[in-house]
């Protein structure tokens, strides 16, 4: 395997179609597109400094390197790729690939990032940013840190473990996803999805859980949570107090207090439903919506 040392590249296509290379403690400087249509390379220690530096690429491995911010849209359209003890800081990363493991990974800026790509594992990774893994499939996910809204809206066939979600409008539009021992909190949780499931959880959430179809929630906590589960089919095992519940379409939950139950009968049949609860404090045939601080 060809070995690459202490380089600074700052032509375009700098390691144009390379196959079989070790790149240790490499700059690549202005010049787009330095790691394009390659195969088999590992770099290490590497900064990315330019626009667009692994596209088009497989079987590619990064340790211990560094995007900055002008490094951005930097790995698209690759196939198997692993990227371990990364500080990126560029937005648009990770577009449409097959085959990506992210290890402890942080992004500064990960806004539009990790889109459309398919199986996905990631571990011990943070990022701040908005629409942070849109349309994503086959994703397993363990001690991810996300603080930015619309995450994982598309997403499909995922199990999320021991992570935590700053989020709002959080798993919009998915299909079977399953997290496990996490806390989510932001408005807007999971509407319309399919097949969501929430097993010892925490939630915060104003309108979370609603639009859904076939919801399991298993041993969760809801903290400051109203008007949940409008419209969906659910079965919940709640062991806190849920402050409202809000015209839910089937289903059964279960709770040790609520604050409010409120049915309107001529938009639900509140005979499919079954509320398992021996102190419900109000319950209500009609929504006030002026009672609703939005801006809480």
């Amino acid at each position: 395997m060809e070995e690459i040392r202490q380089k600074v590249f700052t032509e375009e296509r700098a390691l144009y179609s390379v196959n079989g290379a070790r790149v240790v403690d490499c700059v690549f400087e202005r010049g787009e597109s330095p790691v394009k249509e390659c195969e088999n390379v590992e770099l290490e220690c590497c900064r990315f400094s330019w626009k667009y530096p692994i596209w088009y690429s497989k079987n590619i491995t990064v340790t211990g390197s560094t995007w900055d911010e002008t490094a951005r849209a930097g790995v698209w359209y690759d196939e198997n790729v692993t990227v371990r003890d990364a500080y990126i800081q560029a937005p648009k990363n990770f577009r449409r690939c097959k085959g990506l493991t992210l290890d402890e990974v942080c992004f500064t800026n990960a806004e539009e990032t990790l889109w459309n790509c398919e199986d996905v594992k990631i571990n011990r990774v943070s990022a701040n940013g908005h629409y942070f893994g849109m349309n994503c499939k086959n994703v397993e996910a363990e001690c991810l840190k996300v603080n930015g809204n619309y995450v994982f809206d598309g997403l499909k066939n995922a199990v999320i473990r021991n992570s935590r979600l700053i989020t709002k409008d959080s798993f919009w539009n998915s299909e079977n996803v399953t997290v496990y021992d996490s806390f989510i909190t932001g408005e807007y949780l999971g509407w319309n999805s399919k097949n969501l499931t929430l097993i010892n959880c925490t939630v915060e959430s104003l309108q979370g859980m609603c639009y859904i179809d076939d919801l399991v929630m298993k041993n969760c906590k809801l903290i400051n949570t109203t008007l949940a589960f409008e419209y969906s089919t659910v079965e919940a095992e709640i062991s806190t107090r849920i402050d409202s519940v809000f015209n839910p379409r089937g289903g059964t939950i279960t709770a040790p207090s609520i604050g409010e139950l409120i049915i309107e009968r001529d938009r639900i049949d509140p005979e499919k439903v079954r509320v398992v609860c021996g102190d419900v404090e109000k319950r209500s045939d009609v929504m006030d919506w002026n009672s609703v601080n939005f801006n809480a």
